[in-house]
């Protein structure tokens, strides 16, 4: 695949994502913090919000599932979880 067909396949997918909602002026923000130094900033940042994200969703059905539920803990599980979501 030449490499212009695949910038705009790339072009194509990103702004499906826009029109669906999925991504925002914060994830404009976050690719304009990426620079010649670090050029894969939004791939890392995006897949440690999924690692975390995994991780947290885990803890919060563990929380759920043990009795009695732990409110201190689900909720600082929640607050996390809210905190990287935004």
């Amino acid at each position: 695949m030449d490499r212009n067909r695949l910038h705009n396949q790339v072009a194509s997918m990103r702004r499906s994502l826009f029109d669906q909602g999925y991504l925002d002026d914060q994830f404009i923000q976050l690719e304009e913090l990426q620079d010649d130094t670090n050029p894969n900033f939004v791939q890392e940042v995006v897949t440690l919000f999924y690692n975390d994200s995994a991780r947290l969703i885990q803890n919060i059905e563990q929380a759920l599932n043990s009795r009695p539920i732990d409110f201190c803990k689900l909720d600082d599980y929640m607050h996390q979880f809210k905190g990287s979501s935004s």
